[in-house]
């Protein structure tokens, strides 16, 4: 076979060019510490380093999400904290009015008092993040949550009951936050009954209770309203839920209805009147609570019916607030469980974190130890290539003329 110079000259060239590209080729994974630089130099791997990169990515946002979910979290339970303790404080001004020794001054006083723990409480109601946005507004968190009305002073709530939801991991929705009728509207489910004497009652009429005491009756829990009258001989009859038979009171009278009994002293006027209900049934308010202990506790007594009002408020007031107290605990109880489940999840994360990190050096990076003798080998290789092309091109018959 006749082997032209030319041909010669093209393939120790192309030997030449092809150990200086992998020569090159090495130099470049070193360099970059990376084995797979190209889609080209291993496609099955850097198509699944892709996919594991993704989930990485999606794993950070998790991340992000429960940093940010525990941030909002551990703001509200720090709210709360305080606004439990308002509340304990009501309760403390509370116990000490039910004094009988206090006088009208004495009880105004207190009214000041719980005045500064409604103003907190409104102020904690109101508590903003960090940027700007209301802690217990629901959705509606561009705008304070609790608003004054500006003829009653009542406050109400204008936000919605909506939860803020963060996906903090591939399968968890976590509620970032609580809307304020739940924590400042609501009762747990778990909260007994209340009695309130209707605002109009002109007697003198105290009630304590109610108590359970006969869970198996029928109708064991309803709701009961009692209408007091008097004759034209002052006899007194009260009726349940305006029944045509009416009952006759004494002094001191227990009552039972529905397995619920509730214990009567003084004496009522015609048209007074007792309402019965569950405490979810009676439109729980913190702040309508506060309210009415301010109002009366700020009225003199000058009057039994005065005085009868007081005590019946401040019944009504003490099993609302501890209501409420239970409530505010239940609530925090839960972002406390939240706060720990992100705990788990933060884990669980960086468990996954690390598992992704090194399949992804598996499919991609380099190990150095090869990949230096590697680099030594294709050196050699191309050096040995340029020293046959040198040899190659120096074979002449005119050296041996």
């Amino acid at each position: 076979m006749r082997i032209s110079t030319v041909t010669m000259f093209e393939q120790g060239l192309s030997s030449m060019v092809r150990q200086q590209s992998e020569y090159l080729k090495v130099g470049q994974q070193i360099a970059s510490g990376k084995r797979v630089v190209n889609p080209s130099d291993d496609p099955q791997a850097a198509s699944r380093a892709i996919s594991v990169s993704q989930s990485l990515a999606v794993n950070k946002q998790y991340d992000d999400a429960r940093v940010s979910t525990r941030n909002a979290l551990s703001q509200q339970e720090s709210v709360l904290s305080s606004v439990a303790n308002a509340i304990a404080s009501a309760k403390t001004g509370l116990v000490r009015a039910g004094n009988g020794t206090l006088s009208d001054a004495d009880r105004s006083s207190l009214a000041i008092e719980i005045k500064g723990i409604y103003e907190t409480l409104f102020g904690q109601a109101n508590a903003t993040d960090g940027g700007g946005h209301y802690l217990f507004g629901g959705y509606q968190d561009s705008s304070p949550p609790f608003v004054k009305d500006d003829i009653s002073g009542a406050v109400a709530y204008h936000g919605d009951e909506g939860v803020v939801l963060q996906q903090v991991d591939a399968s968890r929705q976590m509620p970032s936050s609580d809307n304020g009728k739940r924590i400042f509207q609501t009762v747990h489910a778990s909260a007994g009954y209340l009695a309130q004497a209707d605002a109009d009652n002109a007697g003198n009429l105290t009630f304590t209770g109610p108590n359970v005491t006969d869970s198996s009756a029928i109708d064991f829990g309803s709701g009961f309203t009692l209408d007091f009258a008097v004759d034209a001989d002052g006899d007194i009859t009260y009726s349940t839920d305006g029944g045509i038979t009416p009952i006759p009171y004494t002094d001191g009278q227990s009552v039972a209805v529905n397995g619920l009994t509730l214990t009567l002293e003084g004496t009522p006027a015609d048209g007074d009147s007792i309402v019965v209900e569950k405490a979810q049934d009676a439109d729980p308010n913190l702040f309508r609570t506060l309210e009415n202990m301010i109002a009366v506790l700020d009225t003199p007594i000058e009057t039994d019916a005065d005085l009868a009002r007081l005590q019946n408020t401040l019944s009504t007031s003490s099993r609302e607030l501890d209501n409420a107290l239970d409530n505010v605990l239940t609530v925090r109880a839960s972002m406390g469980a939240r706060l720990n489940e992100l705990d788990v999840l933060d884990a669980v994360g960086d468990n996954r974190n690390l598992n992704y990190k090194q399949t992804l050096s598996d499919l991609v990076d380099l190990d150095f130890n090869a990949a230096i003798s590697e680099y030594r080998l294709r050196e050699v290789g191309l050096q040995a290539a340029q020293k046959a092309f040198v040899d190659i091109s120096k074979l002449s018959l005119f050296n041996l003329i």
